[in-house]
């Protein structure tokens, strides 16, 4: 038993020193160039990344409130100029039985070039809207346009509203019809069904 155990030191050792001398010839072979002349020992920072900062930027300022029912507010405030706030509640919505979050903010940082930029948003069933003077304004839509999509949505209102007025009459349609407000709520698309 004590000649298996001084076998294995002895292993040890050998394995440690023969990796010492790989490490030592790899070393050294790192730092020669293709014809075997010695590399400049400068570092390479062409790899590191540009965003990478070592500022450190204290959080001057932070709040939230959680409610029971689900509202919250919170705010904070950072040492670079971020100030944010925001405030949000479940709201009832026919279509989902667990509510929608509705979730209204503002915030304000500075730009790069020294101007100070503040956004105030609103989040719910109709999506995110944000507003702010440096947001580009889309250009009116010419009135012909405005007319030619009146008259899309106004189409559209009439086959809604024939479609309603059949399926009172219809129960067999009426239940064709929930399925497909069903489909389209979970973004399916069954296709058209006045003519079935």
């Amino acid at each position: 038993l004590k000649l298996q155990i001084l076998l294995s030191l002895l292993a040890l050792s050998c394995h440690a020193q023969h990796q010492h001398q790989h490490q030592h010839q790899h070393q050294h072979h790192a730092h020669l160039n293709a014809n075997n002349i010695p590399r400049d020992e400068k570092p390479d920072h062409r790899h590191e990344d540009p965003r990478e900062t070592s500022t450190w930027i204290p959080i001057l300022k932070y709040n939230k409130e959680q409610s029971e029912d689900g509202s919250y507010k919170t705010e904070y405030e950072t040492g670079n100029n971020i100030v944010h706030e925001e405030t949000g509640f479940l709201k009832d919505f026919e279509t989902n039985p667990n509510g929608v979050l509705v979730q209204h903010g503002q915030y304000s940082y500075q730009s790069p070039e020294g101007t100070l930029v503040n956004v105030q948003y609103t989040a719910d069933e109709n999506g995110f809207r944000a507003t702010g003077d440096h947001i580009p304004t889309p250009p009116a839509i010419p009135e012909e346009i405005q007319k030619g999509l009146d008259q899309i949505y106004a189409g559209i209102k009439l086959q809604q509203e024939r479609l309603e007025q059949r399926a009172k009459s219809d129960p067999a349609f009426a239940k064709k019809l929930e399925e497909r407000r069903v489909a389209n709520q979970n973004g399916q698309y069954i296709g058209l069904l006045e003519n079935q």
